[in-house]
């Protein structure tokens, strides 16, 4: 199985709308996808997280390069400073204290400029 760990640090609270808006439309196509086992969510104020848990990695890419996964993906630039992200075996999820100490040694971390005009 395949283990997920994302984090978004966003460039500004008043961005949580656009990731609100986001994350329903993301969370539409999960329940859609084949290949899911599991998921969690939590974030408050800037700083968001996710995990999510798959049968397979074919499944995992499937549903990361398309949808509203793929349009969120294209959008994030304009809404976050960083996003870590991690994939790795697992045959569960792990705590959010272990998962955010995996992404934090272990993630790759994009980070984009931030922009005051943002």
């Amino acid at each position: 199985m395949k283990l997920t760990i994302t984090s978004i640090k966003l460039k500004s609270p008043i961005h949580f709308f656009a990731l609100s808006l986001h994350g329903m439309r993301i969370r539409g196509q999960l329940q859609k996808s084949a290949g899911l086992t599991k998921t969690k969510v939590t974030g408050f104020w800037t700083k968001h997280y996710t995990m999510t848990l798959w049968n397979d990695e074919a499944s995992l890419r499937s549903f990361a390069r398309n949808g509203h996964h793929l349009a969120a993906m294209k959008k994030s630039a304009s809404l976050a400073k960083e996003i870590s992200t991690l994939t790795i075996d697992a045959d569960s999820l792990p705590t959010w204290k272990e998962a955010t100490r995996l992404l934090h040694e272990n993630g790759r971390i994009i980070q984009y400029n931030v922009d005051s005009r943002s």
